[in-house]
């Protein structure tokens, strides 16, 4: 292994920069690079940072400092989204030799070569970029449709880190998945950083590229990123329950249970709207999962604004919450606001949404025993139990016990009945 060309990287944030990590190892592996995953074999550390909170910008420089510190030879990259907002600041430290935009992270041998950090200007990108992903060892297919986001939501910085909304061709799409599907994939997992967009920029709508992988593909399961409640219109849950591909699994990008909170956040629906959208998916589907995201602690929240939300999200038909404390991102219009709280606060209001959610969450669960799934087997046995797992359509973990790991069920959907769940796992048993 060439010490001069060998690699550590880690990736942060979304399903979208985990993606572009993947890419990111392909691209200089056939540029002659040899990744390591012992940090102590690398020349060169590279970090595929998230800006999405606060939090994430500190572990992004507590990580490249520490890398530093512990291999003084090391040359230390950061790319993602941090890099992309915070070129110039990033490279007043000295722990931090290469600095690389978001668009710019896959040239990155290239510009290695060129032994300079190159962030390029994002907002003025119009075309998607196209990268392909050969990697075939996980189970499930991830496939980046979209990058960039149109909203200006008050408290989010990722549309500068970002850019506008830029979609990949529907042939590209269907190539994709069609690719996949010869090389054995079985379900494939659509990423973007705001899914919903795709199309806004080439006269269409996602409604028309699900039409297409309906027509073009045959690819049993898809399954959809977060989704704003206002694109989740009528026509497209129409369209998702007639189809035998879909995965019965919804996240909503709410933020906020309570009308006042939305509209600060530039958030432009109403929660009694959407409430109603969620009764409708759980009416139209088998057991739906229904994740979303919450914010707690917006600018502004009152404790009645909260119980609002709280009230609002325990009578919701959700199945489980993810939540997080609001977080000042600078440039952004909460930045300069009025009535922000403290960090207590907005994390005492988070630990309480995420005990609903994990109410929620044990309720589904409890919901599922004793019902028919068809399971997406893993391609190996989980690394701990060591024995076969899989994901259902609506989205539970189900462990097979009682069944030895052969190659004969690995990578292939068998219809189970889950039997039982303890605090950690659920199992079900072949049918």
């Amino acid at each position: 292994m060439s010490e001069e060309k060998t690699f550590f990287i880690k990736s942060m944030g979304c399903k979208s920069n985990q993606f572009e990590g993947d890419l990111i190892v392909e691209n200089l592996e056939k540029a002659g690079y040899n990744r390591t995953l012992d940090m102590s074999f690398a020349s060169y550390y590279i970090l595929n940072s998230c800006s999405v909170t606060h939090k994430s910008d500190t572990e992004t420089l507590y990580l490249l400092r520490n890398a530093k510190h512990k291999y003084p030879n090391i040359k230390t990259i950061v790319t993602g989204c941090v890099a992309q907002i915070e070129k110039e600041q990033l490279l007043e430290n000295d722990y931090i030799d290469y600095v690389f935009g978001n668009d710019d992270k896959f040239k990155m041998a290239e510009l290695l070569k060129r032994n300079d950090s190159v962030v390029s200007d994002i907002m003025a990108l119009k075309t998607f970029n196209y990268q392909v992903l050969e990697d075939t060892r996980k189970t499930r297919f991830s496939l980046k449709i979209q990058d960039g986001c149109n909203n200006r939501c008050a408290y989010c910085i990722i549309p500068f880190a970002r850019g506008k909304s830029r979609s990949a061709s529907s042939e590209f799409v269907v190539e994709q998945i069609n690719n996949a599907y010869e090389h054995g994939f079985k379900e494939v997992v659509f990423t973007g950083i705001h899914i919903g967009q795709w199309g806004v920029d080439i006269q269409k709508s996602l409604i028309d590229l699900l039409i297409d992988i309906e027509k073009y593909t045959d690819i049993p399961r898809y399954r959809l990123g977060s989704l704003n409640p206002l694109e989740l219109t009528p026509e497209l849950l129409d369209f998702l329950e007639s189809s035998k591909k879909f995965c019965n699994h919804f996240h909503l990008s709410l933020q906020s249970a309570c009308n006042k909170t939305l509209n600060s956040m530039n958030r432009f629906y109403t929660v009694e709207n959407y409430l109603l959208q969620i009764e409708d998916i759980a009416k139209r589907f088998n057991n739906p999962f229904i994740g979303c995201d919450i914010i707690t602690g917006f600018v502004g929240e009152t404790e009645s604004d909260f119980a609002t939300t709280i009230e609002n999200l325990k009578k919701s038909k959700l199945t489980k919450i993810h939540t997080f404390p609001y977080s000042i991102r600078k440039g952004t219009q909460a930045e300069r606001m009025e009535g922000h709280l403290s960090s207590q606060v907005k994390q005492e209001r988070a630990e309480i949404v995420k005990s609903i959610s994990k109410e929620k969450y044990d309720k589904f669960i409890k919901s599922n025993i004793g019902s028919v799934q068809e399971l997406l087997i893993e391609k190996r046995p989980d690394k701990h139990k060591h024995i076969l797992k899989g994901v259902t359509r609506n989205y539970l973990d189900v462990f097979i016990d009682g069944v030895e790991p052969s190659e004969e069920y690995f990578n292939t959907l068998r219809q189970i009945k889950i039997e039982k769940a303890d605090t950690s796992s659920i199992y079900g048993t072949f049918i």
